[in-house]
């Protein structure tokens, strides 16, 4: 299947006299990352002017007349790791960096600037990451599936076969145009053929991807299974404080780096949603995760543990029992327990990606430990890619939520980046939006989550909108009513999405297993704890101290605002308690006006959102034109149901009809 080059799609750019200029290269590439530096500008400017620079060594550049006539790729001391600066000093564009990683983002960030034909005369900007670790995490199957993708089948794995070719290097340059600096190619989920990544099987192909990830300053990770020393019939246990288990896996160890010496290390889902893990053992997670850690330690290897962990056999009848409560209940008694070379990934809410969710608690809870946030740019519950739903304005919010575990710096982006406690292993992981579509993201504007992401990991302080425009230059051109109409229809695609599904922080009411399109009941009555407690009176599960005590998690005074009904925000209502239909929001509205008003106006919107794209018939490449249309008719038609059925749902629960009249059913 063939591939487009999303926002790397470089053409010509007729009347840009800065490129035009440019007739040599200056650099030493000795290194596989220098060399693709050197390709990457090579490759834009050829495209950008038709003709091919002139590459020489650092001690052949000569000063210009003047004019900006070259590029130069020089390392030195002066920024952070993976910092660059970018200037203009005797006729030439210097990118300066005090390693190579630094001297790649700077090249992309020069070439970006020249992609949307801005000027380079006076340039001087210096950019450094905010996040150490800047990571997507793929849930790739090896039979080529991926689980909760939504974007066509993998493009590491088929037929249990590893593949590596012109596409893993197209991958490699978008996810290293962004800063992303790590990527787990397989599903946290290891089962099946999976499990032998770590033996002599898979290694050569292995080892050939870790090269070229390395090549794009990319530290290539896989999942783990944590029962392997079972799975793969050499041992009966896998319990982390048996000798034997611990001697199997420091051998196990070296075999796999000695083949893959690039290895960055390994991601866990363990104990969770019928994943093996120390539980099993009478074990707990700090148990599991040191064991693993130092096996891989003397190789500078990472242990990415995640906290996605709960007890999935809930009975609903059940009112204490919380699911939201599980990650903090399993993890903070073990705060200051884990190895330094083992990072806790920690979702961005208590629950699994909804729509809306208060922020988790251990993010301010935990002060001893390493934490990297994980979101989901793979649109499991936010639309799974039929829908336009742009998350960076969402993940911006998570990221400056106060924890008040210090008086400054106390942000979930303070805690991340390192900033809080002093720590390196940190960062941001995203769940990935790719797949073999044609455009990589099934959606095109989907892609601008994946662009989205990266460019939040390496500065945080990007406004959702100034990433938006960036990545609608970069592909689509500087028409300026194609920019203001995708700018719109993305900016305004988060809010219609919350608003035309589930109401004031509630979530799920999804169909199960698909985890696509309204069925209000659909996991109400089932083991997964994900309830919304609605009957004729009112809505909502009570997480007050009278409660199931979550609120009370949370540093002041956030325990106190959620603990209080009063108090507590609007669209996080629902999450912390069960209200009447009559309860008056902040808006003044009741809770079932809301729903209803919501509920229209979200449709409303992408009734808007469609008729301002159809506009653009001409301006944008007529298959983007098609594949956006396709999907947008159907986001009309899925929103309406939505609409209708959490509507009719709610009237005949309640009994209380719409004030303004309108036709529910």
């Amino acid at each position: 299947m063939g591939f487009e080059q999303a926002w790397l799609d470089y053409g010509k750019k007729e009347g840009y006299a800065d490129a035009e200029r440019i007739r040599y290269i200056y650099a030493d590439a000795d290194s596989a990352v220098m060399k693709n530096s050197v390709k990457e500008l090579r490759d834009a400017l050829a495209a950008f002017t038709g003709r091919d620079p002139q590459v020489n060594a650092l001690s052949e550049r000569k000063e210009g007349t003047g004019q900006i006539e070259s590029i130069c790729l020089v390392k030195k001391e002066g920024c952070r790791a993976e910092g660059y600066r970018l200037y203009e000093e005797k006729g030439g564009i210097v990118v300066e960096a005090s390693d190579e990683r630094g001297i790649l983002y700077g090249v992309f960030a020069l070439i970006f600037r020249m992609q949307r034909q801005e000027t380079l005369a006076g340039i001087d900007l210096k950019k450094e990451p905010a996040m150490p670790l800047r990571m997507v995490n793929h849930w790739d199957n090896m039979d080529g599936s991926i689980e909760r993708g939504y974007s066509g089948r993998s493009f590491f794995f088929e037929n249990n076969e590893i593949l590596v070719d012109e596409r893993t290097v197209t991958y490699a340059r978008l996810m290293a145009s962004v800063g992303i600096n790590g990527a787990v190619i397989n599903n946290v989920n290891v089962k099946d053929q999976a499990t032998y990544m770590i033996t002599e099987k898979y290694f050569d192909k292995l080892r050939e991807m870790s090269e070229i990830f390395a090549g794009y300053g990319i530290r290539f990770f896989m999942s783990l299974n944590y029962a392997a020393p079972v799975e793969l019939g050499e041992l009966d246990s896998a319990d982390p404080l048996d000798e034997g288990v611990a001697a199997w896996w420091e051998k196990r160890m070296k075999i796999v780096y000695d083949a893959i010496p690039l290895l960055g290390g390994f991601l866990i889902k363990a104990d969770s949603e019928g994943r093996p893990g120390p539980f099993t053992y009478g074990r707990d997670h700090a148990d599991g995760a040191n064991m693993l850690a130092r096996a891989i330690e003397p190789y500078g290897g990472l242990i990415i543990w995640r906290c996605f962990v709960y007890n999935c056999r809930q009975d609903w009848r059940d009112r204490k029992t919380d699911r939201a409560r599980s990650g903090y209940d399993n993890f903070m008694e073990l705060d200051g327990r884990f190895r330094n070379n083992v990072i806790l990934q920690i979702k961005n809410g208590p629950m699994d990606f909804q729509v809306r969710e208060p922020v988790h608690p251990l993010f301010g809870g935990l002060t001893k430990t390493n934490q990297m946030l994980e979101v989901q740019i793979a649109q499991e519950y936010t639309g799974q890619q039929r829908h336009i739903c742009y998350l960076i304005p969402w993940f911006k919010q998570i990221l400056e939520f106060r924890t008040y575990v210090k008086e400054t710096d106390d942000t979930v982006r303070d805690i991340v980046s390192g900033k809080t406690f002093g720590q390196k292993n940190c960062g941001m992981a995203a769940v990935a939006n790719t797949g073999d579509d044609e455009n990589w993201t099934g959606h095109d504007l989907a892609a601008a989550n994946l662009y989205g992401f990266g460019r939040l990991c390496y500065e945080p302080e990007l406004a959702a909108q100034e990433i938006a425009k960036e990545w609608i230059g970069l592909t689509y051109g500087r028409d300026q009513e194609v920019e203001e109409t995708i700018l719109f229809l993305l900016m305004e695609s988060w809010p219609a999405y919350e608003k035309y599904t589930s109401p004031l922080g509630i979530g799920w009411m999804v169909n199960p297993s698909l985890h696509y399109g309204p069925s209000v009941d659909g996991y109400e009555y089932d083991r997964w704890g994900t309830y919304h407690r609605a009957d004729h009176l009112g809505i909502g599960v009570n997480r007050s101290r009278n409660g199931t005590g979550y609120a009370l998690l949370y540093r002041e005074p956030h325990a106190s605002v959620y603990d209080d009904m009063e108090k507590c925000p609007d669209e996080l209502l629902l999450f912390f308690h069960h209200v009447p239909y009559t309860w008056k929001l902040g808006s003044g509205k009741t809770v079932i006006q809301h729903i209803y008003d919501t509920h229209f106006e979200g449709v409303e919107m992408v009734d808007e959102m469609a008729r301002r794209f159809e506009e653009l018939k001409g301006k944008v490449p007529e298959k983007v034109y098609g594949r956006v249309t396709g999907r947008l008719a159907h986001q009309k038609e899925h929103a309406r149901e939505w609409r209708d059925q959490i509507n009719t749902y709610f009237y005949r629960k309640s009994g209380i009809p719409d004030e303004k009249g309108r036709e529910i059913f």
